[in-house]
């Protein structure tokens, strides 16, 4: 973070849950909402925040269960349609609108976002997060990416995630954040000890994998006859870039094929020696892609 960066730190009550968030930027600039991913918190985006904050007020939040926003007990309380509500009435805080940029899980909210709710967006940007059909597409046709979710029905299982994530003083951030990175300097020691510390907050693991528990459940109520679930709204027709790096553990580039069927207005940037940490491992290009493609709307 740049010094001439000045963050503010400050907590809101929005769906019945209170979410602590950071701000940066005169307020009556447009707003651009930063929603991070798992296993992460705000400061992922301390890259994005600086190029960001002289032209556009920025906040970031910690989604609800992370970091040091409230977590409600219980896998339902994480269902897709409770993490869009929070991102919806956040973006009612500031105004009718605002221009949203997402990784990863964050990025799987957002695409619900702006589906069912585009009258709160202005633009859609996605940092290496499939869209929902893609990804389900993916998942049936593509026994790469198969393999590369396996870690989705590992967290279905009671306790043993959470043990595994959290022993050694949350060893295992550091295999994935370093480790899935594509540059040594994406994550410094001091940057994976404040991931550490943000996880092993009391009730933080477990709500965290609570998102992959209830995105599987109500996979299960969309394709299971005999169970009512709400089927996911999937068309997107607000200005949207995606923007991928192409070194991605956990997903293929295919889902960056095939988009038009759900996405009227798109634009793909594939980021070659890029990980799914795209915004630490490209942080110049993925800041210069952000601003060329907000600023155009």
């Amino acid at each position: 973070m740049t010094e001439h960066t000045r963050l503010v730190h400050r907590q809101t009550v929005v769906n019945d849950v209170r979410l602590h968030y950071v701000e940066a930027g005169d307020p009556d600039d447009e707003t651009i909402v930063l929603l991070h991913g798992f296993p992460e918190f705000w400061y992922s985006w301390h890259e994005q925040i600086p190029a960001l904050d002289d032209e556009y007020h920025v906040v970031a939040p910690d989604l609800r269960g992370y970091n040091r926003s409230e977590k409600p007990p219980g896998v339902d309380a994480y269902r897709i349609s409770e993490l869009t509500a929070d991102v919806v009435d956040l973006i009612g805080e500031f105004g009718d609108s605002a221009h949203l940029v997402a990784h990863d899980w964050g990025g799987g909210i957002a695409w619900n976002v702006a589906a069912r709710h585009p009258e709160a967006v202005e633009t859609l940007s996605v940092l290496n997060a499939p869209h929902p059909g893609a990804f389900e597409r993916e998942l049936r046709r593509n026994g790469e990416q198969r393999r590369k979710s396996w870690y989705m029905f590992y967290f279905q299982l009671p306790w043993l995630p959470e043990w595994y994530l959290t022993r050694r003083d949350c060893a295992a951030l550091d295999e994935v954040l370093r480790g899935g990175s594509a540059t040594p300097d994406a994550f410094t020691d001091a940057d994976v000890e404040r991931y550490r510390e943000a996880f092993a907050r009391p009730g933080a693991a477990t709500a965290a994998i609570n998102y992959y528990r209830s995105v599987i459940r109500e996979e299960l109520k969309d394709h299971l006859p005999f169970v009512e679930g709400d089927v996911a709204a999937r068309d997107v027709d607000v200005p949207t870039l995606l923007l991928w790096g192409e070194e991605d553990f956990a997903l293929t580039d295919a889902l960056t094929e095939g988009l038009d069927e759900w996405v009227s207005e798109l634009t793909v940037r594939r980021i070659p020696n890029a990980s799914h940490w795209v915004q630490l491992d490209a942080a110049e290009q993925v800041n210069e892609e952000l601003l060329a493609f907000v600023g155009d709307h």
